[in-house]
């Protein structure tokens, strides 16, 4: 477990303070509402004891003045715990609630208006499962539409927007959640939102989420924070970090552990029996398992939106080795070239009975290597200075460097072949081949890569892949994102635009060949191949 990050205060008993009593209001007005789908008597609404703890943590604590200390509250919840229908309650709150503002506006706010309308109609189902209420109220809720709620006797507004309806400026908002803030398409809108809430004394920002993929969305900037306050690194007040979340090295499978991260699970919700149908998928797929990982523990994902491999078991494979006690073994060798700007991999897979091992090499423009570090988001520079990268001078890359370094890998090691990806590969194909060195076109279409992918995997799973723990190799892998098409065949793209995947596709190249342990002719190969068209 995050113990760092875990919010033990709602299970401790701890006092939480109250000293103007809005936490006990807070408490007491959910306690008199309904719930359409609640199996309470008379319909009320089900606030279990984790949750009034953080009603009350969220309303009761307050400054001298009696405004409220907390501003920004960080929900982070595993899919299933009811996260909606909690925010849709702190909605009612603020806008028939004890905390509404006469003329106020509430916003729920997601990526697209059917995310947003999901917690809008679970803030409406409470308000018409109690017909007192209806009266109160007027609702604008037209198919393709704007959604809105309006409190009549304080003319308090509650609205849906979303992501993708542009920057929304113009808003002043008193209450906001702002649900999967991890899927919402770029920073518009929430930068609209929050400097609008700044514009008010006080504001409260719900981030309602379970996690997300990736490090460079704004959510990850939001739960990394929150992670800050909840260590105690940031002393910040004003804002309630309520991270269930696990270690990326956690025992996904402990079922202890599934408790512990889930709250609802000690209440019936969710399924603890679709917990156990997910995990034993999880235990023959990496892709469930990933899945699993990300929706039902909260451990947050990298870069790839559909990834090919657990990184984490793709770590476990990074023990170092030593490369020169392979030199004279048979070898295949993937190339993925470039652009004369981009990154080109050369990746060579020494077999070794039943072992694999990749000596990956990479090659970018010397030139603005900063600028291209700051696109990518990734340490060229360093990766330079380590030797794990080779940036050629001038602002394209230098072919003959990529050439040099496939013959160095032909004097060491007994290359079987080099298979090249056919797009700009021409410049150094071409000399290879009329050296006679064993060049060899791999198709990058399904019927190739489904099956590669496949072996891939196969290896890496039963650990008998080494890659040494390279740095940009690992980048490249956690980009890939896997596209399935009806027949489940499958193929790499990259998972974000500024993603590079070149080191995992030279990768699929060369130990697929490895595997198949033969050489140019198989099916992975392109048989009509002649290396005398790119002679130079």
């Amino acid at each position: 477990m995050a113990a760092s990050t875990f919010p033990e205060w709602i299970y401790d008993g701890s006092e939480i303070p109250d000293p103007f009593g809005h936490g006990e209001k807070a408490v007491a007005f959910l306690r008199r509402r309904k719930h359409p789908k609640s199996t309470l008597p008379g319909k009320g609404f089900q606030l279990d004891p984790w949750q009034e703890r953080i009603v009350r943590r969220i309303y009761g604590p307050r400054h001298a003045d009696g405004s409220r200390i907390v501003k920004r509250v960080v929900l982070l919840l595993p899919r299933g715990n009811r996260k909606t229908s909690l925010s849709a309650a702190l909605a009612c709150l603020h806008l028939f609630g004890p905390e509404r503002v006469p003329q106020g506006e509430a916003i729920f706010a997601a990526a697209d208006r059917e995310q947003a309308g999901i917690g809008f109609r679970e803030a409406l189902g409470i308000i018409r499962a109690d017909k007192r209420l209806d009266p109160h109220f007027r609702v604008y809720d037209a198919f393709n539409s704007a959604k809105k709620i309006v409190y009549s006797r304080d003319a308090v507004t509650l609205q849906v927007i979303s992501s993708d309806a542009g920057a929304q400026h113009g808003r002043t908002p008193s209450f906001v959640l702002a649900d999967e803030l991890h899927v919402w398409r770029g920073r518009l809108l929430w930068e609209a939102l929050s400097t609008g809430a700044d514009k008010i004394d006080n504001p409260l920002f719900v981030i309602a989420s379970t996690s997300g993929r990736g490090q460079d969305s704004v959510a990850w900037e939001i739960v990394e924070d929150a992670r800050k306050v909840a260590r105690g690194d940031v002393d910040d007040p004003s804002i309630l970090p309520i991270l269930f979340e696990a270690e990326k090295d956690a025992d996904w499978n402990d079922e202890a552990l599934w408790r512990r991260v889930n709250p609802g699970l000690a209440h019936g919700y969710p399924s603890i029996e679709g917990f156990r149908r997910h995990a034993r998928a999880a235990e023959r797929s990496a892709s469930e398992r990933e899945s699993f990982k990300q929706l039902k523990l909260n451990v947050w994902a990298d870069q790839s939106t559909s990834p090919f491999l657990d990184m984490g078991v793709y770590d476990e494979c990074g023990e170092p080795f030593d490369a020169e006690a392979l030199n004279g073994l048979p070898c295949w060798i993937g190339v993925d070239m470039s652009t004369t700007t981009d990154l080109t991999a050369v990746v060579a897979c020494v077999r070794d009975g039943d072992d694999f091992y990749l000596i990956p090499r990479f090659f970018l423009p010397g030139d603005n290597l900063r600028d291209r570090a700051e696109r990518d988001g990734v340490p060229y520079v360093q990766w330079a200075e380590d030797g794990l990268l080779t940036a050629t001078p001038g602002n394209v890359i230098d072919y003959r460097a990529v050439e040099t370094c496939i013959r160095d890998l032909c004097d060491r090691f007994d290359v079987q072949e080099i298979g090249f990806d056919l797009a700009y590969a021409q410049p150094v194909m071409g000399p290879l081949s009329d050296d006679g060195l064993p060049v060899t076109i791999v198709r990058q279409g399904w019927i190739t890569q489904s099956p590669a992918l496949n072996e891939l995997e196969r290896v890496i799973l039963a650990k008998a892949l080494h890659h040494g723990g390279n740095p940009p190799l690992r980048w490249c892998f956690a980009n890939v994102a896997i596209h399935t098409d009806s027949a489940g065949n499958r193929t790499m793209h990259k998972g974000k635009s500024t993603g590079r995947i070149d080191g995992a596709v030279a990768t699929w190249m060369a130990v697929s060949r490895a595997v198949a342990c033969e050489s140019a002719g198989t099916a992975y190969a392109d048989p009509h191949f002649d290396p005398s068209e790119f002679v130079c």
